[in-house]
């Protein structure tokens, strides 16, 4: 049954999961010591999608069957690796805070995408506005990049993998795989992303595991455990639960948590180039999950 209004540990959820999803680039960062980006993207997949498989036998879900939705899961779990592989490239290249700002641009692919693919949704003048104000933030986000220690090419990474989060998206709700539950649609593109991200990494020869120290153990076990496994399905738990414009229009706070514990626990450069690509995306984001406003 859904909710029509939040309680407080609604409340208190959405928040902290905002903030785990803008902690996870930070903790990537602590990971690239010592692993390579592509094998530890695909760890993340491997790890996350054994424990997902061992919570869906716990719950008595099926894992092997046929729902007719195959290669559109395989689709889906190729947008899914890719958009991992460009995110964990980017962070290599790029700050932890320009890959938040350019990776939360993806919604605004998702609204403009779905105009155009998926039925019954359409822009609305507001969320036009939200997208305009956006793409300002990253006009100022990449001003920033010129001057910092961030680079064009990781920045360009980000943006190219908020691209393929947001198709990501648009192909699953245009999709049959939309009536599937959210565990099996996850798991779809874990194990997709658990056999091409390890692969590549073999095939461009990176160097793979370097420094196994304890906080590089500690970063690969948050992906897996907190991120992928836990952050995904209580995310998945939340948009059962309640309506999804409303938790949609929590999302802006995660940027904002990822560039604040960018500043804080990486000692990140904040100049006012970078503060207000933080603030125009944002409120980009608030915008076009705003529920209302009239049709274009």
């Amino acid at each position: 049954m859904i909710k029509t209004t939040f309680d407080r540990r609604a409340i208190l959820l959405l928040v902290g999961l905002c903030m785990l999803f803008g902690l996870n680039q930070v903790v990537v960062k602590f990971g690239l010591e010592g692993i390579s980006p592509l094998l530890q993207a695909g760890l993340r997949s491997v790890g996350a999608a054994l424990l997902l498989m061992l919570w869906m036998l716990w719950r008595g879900e099926k894992i092997f069957y046929r729902d007719g939705t195959f290669w559109w899961g395989v689709l889906l779990g190729v947008l899914f690796a890719i958009e991992f592989l460009l995110i964990y490239l980017a962070l290599d290249l790029t700050t932890a805070s320009h890959t938040t700002i350019f990776l939360y641009t993806s919604p605004f692919v998702v609204a403009l995408g779905a105009h155009f693919f998926v039925q019954g949704e359409h822009l609305r003048s507001v969320q036009v506005m939200g997208l305009l104000v956006a793409f300002a933030g990253v006009i100022f986000a990449f001003r920033d990049s010129l001057e910092g220690d961030a680079t064009l090419l990781g920045d360009s990474l980000a943006l190219a993998a908020a691209l393929f989060w947001g198709a990501t998206t648009v192909v699953l709700k245009a999709s049959p795989q939309r009536h599937l539950s959210a565990s099996r649609v996850l798991l779809y593109q874990l194990v997709v992303s658990a056999v091409i991200l390890p692969l590549l990494s073999w095939l461009l020869n990176e160097p793979g595991v370097t420094n196994l120290t304890p906080l590089v153990v500690g970063s690969l076990l948050f992906q897996i455990v907190l991120m992928a496994f836990v952050g995904y399905l209580a995310w998945f738990w939340l948009l059962s639960h309640y309506p999804a414009s409303k938790i949609a229009s929590f999302t802006f706070l995660t940027p904002l948590f990822g560039v604040l514990l960018a500043w804080l626990i990486l000692d990140e450069r904040l100049s006012l180039d970078m503060l207000g690509a933080l603030l125009l995306v944002a409120l980009g984001i608030f915008l076009v999950n705003k529920p209302t406003g009239k049709r274009i």
